[in-house]
C-alpha cells in the first residue's frame, strides 16, 4: 500500500530511485492511479470516522453535563427529629375534626395504662418503705394484735406482688400443667386440691444437686478430722464492734439545680465562640476581610491549628461573599478532614449540616440548595470542572493545604489560575502551613502574602551529637529517655510504615515489661492508614493520670490530625514516598529522608498546648546540608493516566503548555498518553474518544475504568464491578498484625481461589436467582455447602445473618425451561461458561496463540 503523505511538487528523477525500485517505476499507470484513489478513500473513511467519534463524544459530554444538573436540583434529604415529626402529626389531626375525635380515645387510653403502671410501682414502693419501717423501728414489742395483723397482710401482699413481678419478668415461653388431685377411683381428693391450690403461696424448696452433695461430704469429712492446734496458731482478728454507734442523721448538701435546656444552649454557644475567639487567626480578622475584598489572589500562610480551615470561611460568608446565593467552596486533600471540619463548622454557626454548611466526598453528598459553604476533596472540586467549566456558582474558593502538593491540587491550581483572569469576581485564597509561600505568589503573578503567626508556645529542638547507624533502636531509646528524665506530656514519634509501627511497639512494650514497677505506665498507640478504624481512635483517647501515651505515627500525623497532649516529638528524619518509573511502568514505595519543611511541621506538633521539646535523631550539619528544602511534589513522582485523561476532558488538548505550577516529566507524560491511546481513550491525533469520554465518569486508574466499560460487553458488568471495588481499597481490606500474622495468614488462605487473585476478590460463595438476580447463600447447615454446585433449587429463602437457602437440591438449568417454559426463558439461565466471545477477542486470542 502506498504513502499517506501529500504528493512533493518537485519532478522526480531517476537518480533519486535505488535499483530496487524499478518494479514499482515501471508498473502500469492505471494500476497506480487506482491504488492512490482507494488509499484517498480509505483515509477519507477514517477521517468521517474520527470526526463521528469526535460529534458522539461532545454529545455525551453534554448528556452528562444535563444529567449532573438535573441531580443538583435536589432536595436535602429529611433528616428531622422524632419531635418534629410528632408534631407534624399533631397539626395533622388539629386540622381534622373526624381523626382527633378517633385519635383521642386511644391517646386516653395509652395515658391511663402508664399512669396506672407508674402508680403501681409508687404503691409497692410505698408498700415496701412501710413494712421495712415497722420492722426496724417498732419491732415486735407494744403492738395490738390488730397492727400485727396489718402488718403480716402487707407482708403477705407484698410476697404475692413480687413473686408476679419474678413471673413476669422470666423470658420462659410455655406453660405449667396444675397437679393431679383426681384418685384413681375418679373421686377428688380435697387434701391434694388443697395443696396444689395454696401451693403458688410456699416457697419453692432449693434443689439439691449431686455436685452440692459431694462437696457438703467433702467438707463435713474434713471438719470431722481431729486436729490439735495451739492457741498460738490463731491470728489477732480485731473486733470492729467495741464500741457501738447509731446513726443519728446524715448531712447532705443540697441537689444542685438542674440547669433548663436553654441555659445549656447558652453555655455551648458561650464555649464556642470562646474557643473561636482564642484561635490565632481572630484578632486579624478585619485585616484579611480588607485584604480579600482587596486583591483577587491571596496567600495565606500559618501554621496547623491557627484556624485557618474553620474560620476563614465563616469571616467571608458573614463578610457577604455569599450573597446572591453564591457559595465559599474549601477543599480538602482527604476525606475525612473534609466530613469533620463541615461538622464543626456548622456547629460553631448554629446551622444543620447539610443546610447552610455541607460537604462533598466520593460517594456522598451532604449538600442542598440552601448550602452556602462548602467543605470538599480536591477530586470532587476536579470533577465540577466538567459539568460547570466556569464554577459560577462560587463566589470564593480556598484551596486548602496547598503546601502538600497533591495531584489533584496541582492541577487544580492550575485551572483557578486561568479561570481567575476570565472571571474578576472570583475571590481565591490558597491556604497553607509551611513558609515556601513565595513560590505561589510567583505562581499567581505576584500575589500578596498574609501571614498569620502560630500559638505562642515555644519548642526546643535536640539534635544529636553524631548519626545514628540504627534510628528504629534510637527511637526506643529515646522514648525511654523522655519517660524516665522529662516531666508529664505524652510523645509522638514519626515512623515510615506499618512494619517499622509494629517492630517499635512490640519492642517498647517488651522493654516495659522488663522494668515493671521501676517506670511509670507506657501505653503504646499506633496510627497509620490500613490500621483498623476502631484502632485508630485510640490516639485521641485521653491518657489517664500517673501515664504517658507513645504516639507511634507515619506522617499523617504531620498535618493532617491533630493529637491534644503532645509535648515531646520525635523525628528520624525518615518518610516513605510512592515514586512511579515509566520506563518499567511501575510503582514503589521508597523511604527517603524527608525535608527540612516536613522537619518543621513535624517540630511544631510539640507546641500545641503548652512549651515541648523535638529530639530530632539526626545532626544539625545533616538537616542543613542533606535535607532537600521541600518535598518532590507528587505531580512529579506519579503515574499521570488518570490526571491526563482528566485535562483531555476539559477540552486542553495540547497538555505540554498546561501551566503546572512545576512541571511532570516528559517520560512520564508520554507514557500517560501512550497507555490513554493503547486503552482507546484517544486517537492517533491523541485527542480524546468517546470511549475516552465515558472513562473519565469514573474516578478510577483509567485501566480499571477500561475494564468496567468493556465488561458490559460480555455480561459480567456486576463481577467486574466488584473486582474493581476491591482493587481499590484492597490495602484496606486485608488486616495483618505482627502478633497474629499466622492467624491473619490463614484466613486470607482461605479464601484463595484456584483460577487467581481476581477472582479471590470476587468470592465464590454466593449464588443469584435466575429471574431477579438477587444475591443468595447456601445454608451451612446442607449437604451441598462444600460442593457448591453451579445450578440449585430451593425450598424456602430464610434471613438470619445472611440470606440463605435451605433444602437445596442440584438440578441443570436446561431442566427449568423444560418444566416451565412459560416463566423461565433461554437468556434468563443461560450458562455463562458456553456464552462466546465476541469475533474482535476471538480472533485476537488465536492469532496471539
Amino acid at each position: 500500500m502506498s504513502s499517506k503523505k501529500p504528493r512533493h511538487l518537485r519532478r522526480k528523477r531517476e537518480e533519486d530511485f535505488e535499483e530496487s525500485w524499478k518494479p514499482e517505476l515501471n508498473e502500469n499507470p492505471d494500476k497506480k492511479v487506482r491504488n492512490e484513489v482507494e488509499s484517498d478513500d480509505e483515509y477519507e473513511r477514517e477521517e468521517r470516522e474520527m470526526d463521528a467519534d469526535v460529534e458522539e463524544r461532545d454529545a455525551l459530554a453534554n448528556r452528562i453535563r444535563d444529567r449532573d444538573l438535573e441531580r443538583a436540583k435536589k432536595v436535602i434529604e429529611d433528616r428531622s427529629s422524632k419531635a418534629e415529626n410528632e408534631a407534624a402529626i399533631r397539626r395533622a389531626l388539629a386540622l381534622d375534626p373526624e381523626a382527633k375525635k378517633a385519635a383521642l380515645k386511644d391517646i386516653k387510653e395509652r395515658s391511663r395504662q402508664e399512669y396506672l403502671r407508674k402508680r403501681e410501682q409508687s404503691r409497692v414502693l410505698m408498700l415496701q418503705e412501710r413494712v421495712r419501717d415497722e420492722e426496724e423501728l417498732f419491732g415486735s414489742d407494744h403492738k395490738t394484735k390488730r397492727e400485727i395483723r396489718e402488718l403480716e397482710k402487707d407482708k403477705e401482699i407484698l410476697r404475692i406482688v413480687n413473686e408476679r413481678q419474678k413471673i413476669q419478668n422470666q423470658d420462659v415461653q410455655g406453660y405449667v400443667m396444675p397437679e393431679d388431685y383426681i384418685t384413681e377411683k375418679g373421686k377428688i381428693d380435697s387434701k391434694k386440691k388443697e395443696e396444689a391450690l395454696y401451693a403458688r403461696y410456699k416457697e419453692d424448696e432449693k434443689i439439691v444437686t449431686e455436685q452440692e452433695q459431694w462437696e457438703q461430704n467433702q467438707i463435713h469429712k474434713s471438719q470431722m478430722q481431729a486436729r490439735n492446734v495451739a492457741e498460738d496458731d490463731f491470728d489477732y482478728v480485731f473486733d470492729e464492734e467495741q464500741i457501738e454507734f447509731i446513726l443519728s442523721e446524715s448531712i447532705k448538701n443540697p441537689p444542685p439545680k438542674a440547669p433548663t435546656a436553654l441555659e445549656v444552649q447558652q453555655r455551648k454557644e458561650a464555649s464556642i465562640q470562646q474557643v473561636r475567639q482564642s484561635l490565632p487567626i481572630y484578632q486579624y480578622r478585619e485585616d484579611l476581610i480588607n485584604s480579600v475584598k482587596e486583591y483577587q489572589v491571596l496567600i495565606i500562610v500559618g501554621e496547623t491549628g491557627s484556624g485557618k480551615t474553620t474560620q476563614l470561611p465563616q469571616y467571608l460568608h458573614e463578610a457577604g461573599l455569599t450573597a446572591g446565593n453564591k457559595k465559599v467552596g474549601c477543599t480538602q486533600p482527604r476525606r475525612v478532614a473534609a466530613m469533620s471540619v463541615a461538622a464543626r463548622v456548622a456547629e460553631e454557626m448554629g446551622v444543620k449540616l447539610g443546610n447552610e454548611v455541607g460537604y462533598s466526598i466520593r460517594f456522598e453528598d451532604c449538600t442542598s440548595d440552601k448550602t452556602l459553604i462548602k467543605y470538599m476533596t480536591d477530586g470532587m472540586l476536579l470533577r465540577e470542572f466538567l459539568t460547570e467549566p466556569d464554577l459560577d456558582g462560587y463566589s470564593c474558593l480556598i484551596i486548602d493545604e496547598a503546601h502538600e502538593r497533591t495531584l489533584h491540587t496541582d492541577i487544580i491550581l492550575g485551572l483557578v489560575k486561568d479561570i481567575a483572569k476570565a472571571r474578576p469576581d472570583l475571590r481565591l485564597l490558597i491556604s497553607s502551613a509551611t513558609m515556601d509561600a513565595q513560590k505561589f505568589s510567583d505562581y499567581f503573578d505576584g500575589a500578596p502574602i498574609f501571614q498569620i503567626p502560630g500559638r505562642p508556645y515555644p519548642v526546643e529542638i535536640y539534635y544529636t551529637k553524631a548519626p545514628e547507624a540504627n534510628y528504629l533502636a534510637a527511637v526506643i531509646t529515646t522514648v525511654f529517655q523522655i519517660h524516665i528524665s522529662q516531666d508529664k506530656g505524652d510523645i509522638l514519634v514519626f515512623l515510615t510504615g506499618q512494619e517499622e509501627i509494629e517492630q517499635a511497639q512490640e519492642a517498647i512494650l517488651h522493654t516495659s515489661r522488663v522494668l515493671g514497677s521501676k517506670i511509670k505506665e507506657l501505653i503504646v498507640a499506633p496510627i497509620y492508614s490500613t490500621l483498623p478504624s476502631d484502632m485508630q481512635g485510640k490516639i485521641f483517647e485521653p491518657t489517664p493520670e500517673g501515664a504517658r501515651k507513645v504516639v507511634l505515627a507515619t506522617n499523617i500525623a504531620e498535618t493532617s490530625i491533630t493529637i491534644d497532649g503532645i509535648v515531646f516529638v520525635i523525628d528520624p528524619g525518615f518518610s516513605k514516598q510512592k515514586f512511579f518509573n515509566p520506563k518499567t511502568n511501575m510503582e514503589s514505595l521508597i523511604i527517603t529522608p524527608c525535608s527540612r519543611a516536613s522537619a518543621n511541621q513535624r517540630s511544631g506538633r510539640a507546641g500545641r498546648v503548652g512549651p515541648g521539646k523535638c529530639f530530632r535523631l539526626y545532626t544539625q550539619w545533616a538537616y542543613q546540608n542533606e535535607l532537600d528544602e521541600n518535598t518532590i511534589p507528587e505531580i512529579q513522582r506519579s503515574n499521570l493516566g488518570n490526571i491526563v485523561l482528566t485535562l483531555k476532558s476539559l477540552k486542553i488538548d495540547n497538555i505540554l503548555k498546561f501551566d503546572f505550577l512545576d512541571s511532570p516529566p516528559i517520560e512520564a507524560m508520554s507514557k500517560a498518553l501512550e497507555q490513554l491511546y493503547a486503552l482507546g481513550a484517544l486517537n492517533n491525533k491523541g485527542q480524546l474518544t468517546k470511549l475516552g469520554r465515558q472513562m473519565a465518569e469514573f474516578p478510577l486508574d483509567p485501566m480499571m475504568s477500561k475494564m468496567i466499560i468493556a465488561s458490559d460487553q460480555y455480561g459480567c458488568t456486576e463481577e467486574v464491578v466488584t473486582i474493581a471495588a476491591m482493587l481499590s481499597v484492597q490495602n484496606a481490606i486485608f488486616y495483618r498484625p505482627k502478633d497474629k500474622q499466622f492467624h491473619a495468614d490463614k484466613a486470607r488462605q482461605n479464601l484463595f481461589h484456584a483460577e487467581g487473585d481476581h477472582l479471590m476478590m470476587l468470592g465464590n460463595e454466593t449464588y443469584r436467582t435466575a429471574k431477579q438476580s438477587h444475591t443468595v447463600n447456601i445454608h451451612p447447615n446442607s449437604s451441598l455447602f462444600e460442593s457448591r454446585p453451579k445450578w440449585v433449587v430451593y425450598f424456602e429463602l430464610v434471613m438470619t445473618s445472611k440470606e440463605f437457602m435451605r433444602q437445596v437440591l442440584e438440578i441443570k438449568n436446561e431442566w427449568l425451561t423444560e418444566v416451565a417454559p412459560h416463566y423461565y426463558q433461554s437468556k434468563d439461565i443461560q450458562d455463562e461458561e458456553k456464552i462466546k466471545m465476541p469475533k474482535q477477542i476471538a480472533h485476537f486470542q488465536k492469532s496471539k496463540v
